[in-house]
């Protein structure tokens, strides 16, 4: 582009690191668990992939690991294309699968030396060392891996998808039925490495992950990206925030003088609910309590919250009736 386009100037626009374009995947059973995927995924980003099981997150991973066949389609990763560059796209990128380990007789020290060579990286005792150091693996990298506890093979794999040091980096549901200490300590690694410029996609069921981590947010339902949009935008967007009206006197409905505004009644009586677009420059809460103070509603307190990002996930992924 020429020196007086301004976007260019204004909005530096990052290179794609990972490129899919119409990739569908059907199964022999007739099952089409993708259809016609397109995004992009921008170095040096988190992103995270959320939606309800069988929604196709892993199907998706899969295809761009080179572990599943798209039944059309292309993926370029970090300019390898994962069929006729298997092996060139495949060494950009580092997987932790949702299920554990099973090379079980091996130590921990062995897997990740073996892993690394896999990708034709050469030696580099020193940067297996931090791996496991980062993930406090240190102690245990002589224990066999079928000695370890469930979490600590969790950590095994965390380090095997780092021992090559790839470029892009694929968390498929990582948290998953681990402890604490491990979500502390793996999220304190992914923001090292994103520091240093390595590319995250992650599967969660933990939407209070990805609110925190994620610089952009994909929804997928049934197969289709329903939604890619940058986290804050997103939230900003579709989020609303919510009036909590406690009451002095409890009522049994919404007076019907009211019925025109966003209210809602708890069980209880005790207190009104207002909701109201984030976007909008105008609240309505000061028309709102005049109302309130016509209709004789007295109230006691007022507390605001705003939406989610899991408030959010629901109202995107539920079916309509």
């Amino acid at each position: 582009m020429g020196p007086r386009d301004p976007v260019v100037r204004e909005h530096p626009v990052r290179e794609p690191v990972v490129a899919i374009r119409n990739v569908s995947k059907t199964y022999a059973s007739g099952f089409e668990a993708l259809k016609h995927i397109d995004l992009d995924i921008l170095r040096g980003e988190i992103f995270a992939l959320l939606g309800p099981n069988g929604a196709g997150k892993t199907t998706l991973i899969s295809i761009i690991c080179g572990i599943v066949n798209a039944s059309s389609g292309t993926v370029v990763a970090d300019g390898h294309d994962i069929i006729s560059d298997y092996r060139g796209a495949r060494s950009k990128i580092g997987l932790v699968p949702q299920e554990l380990s099973t090379d079980t007789f091996e130590t921990v020290w062995s897997t990740l030396r073996f892993s690394r060579g896999l990708f034709g990286k050469p030696p580099d005792n020193a940067h297996l060392e931090r791996v496991l150091r980062d993930l406090s693996l240190w102690d245990k990298r002589n224990d066999k891996i079928m000695t370890l506890s469930g979490g600590m093979k969790r950590r095994v794999l965390i380090a095997k998808a780092l021992a090559h040091e790839p470029q892009i980096l694929f968390l498929d549901e990582p948290t998953a039925g681990v402890d604490v200490e491990l979500r502390h300590d793996m999220w304190e690694m992914v923001r090292r490495l994103r520091e240093h410029g390595t590319t995250i996609i992650l599967t969660t069921h933990y939407i209070e992950e990805a609110e925190e981590m994620a610089d952009r947010i994909g929804v997928i339902r049934k197969g289709e990206l329903i939604l890619v949009e940058d986290k804050k935008t997103l939230m900003r967007k579709l989020g609303s925030k919510q009036l909590a009206i406690s009451l002095q006197t409890p009522l049994a409905q919404v007076p019907a003088e009211l019925a025109d505004l966003p209210l809602s009644l708890s069980e209880d009586g005790h207190s009104l609910v207002y909701t109201f677009d984030t976007q909008s420059e105008e609240t309505g809460i000061a028309p709102l309590l005049r109302r309130l103070h016509e209709q004789g509603i007295d109230f006691k307190d007022l507390h605001s919250s705003e939406s989610s990002l899991e408030d959010i996930f629901v109202s995107l992924v539920r079916t309509p009736a």
